[in-house]
């Protein structure tokens, strides 16, 4: 079995033997020991399961030119976006909400 965060686990024992250095009793620093180890790791799997990997790019020549203008309702900030994968893209996001659709529905 090969150790993939071998620093954390020297941490874990660093702190275990400078706790039974400084007089606590056996079983705290073992659990302890634990607990720290378990947050650490139940952290680093929760980053890892929020990492999304880059998408690929469409391939050349699928994107299209459009002309749609939006504008987002909360702060004013207005968007033209000129190039998209389809002809109707889904809005983009600001302030997180979703902009509204300045172009008129005729000119899609």
């Amino acid at each position: 079995m090969r150790l993939r965060h071998p620093a954390i686990l020297g941490f874990v024992a660093l702190a275990a033997a400078a706790a039974l250095l400084a007089g606590f009793q056996l079983w705290r620093v073992v659990v302890a020991a634990l607990a720290c180890w378990l947050i650490l790791r139940v952290g680093v799997l929760m980053l890892g399961g929020m990492a999304r990997p880059i998408p690929e790019p469409p391939p050349a020549g699928e994107l299209r030119k459009v002309k749609i203008a939006y504008r987002c309702e909360i702060c004013g900030t207005e968007v033209r976006m000129t190039i998209a994968p389809d002809m109707e893209p889904d809005p983009p996001r600001h302030c997180q909400e979703e902009m509204t659709l300045m172009t008129p529905v005729e000119d899609l």
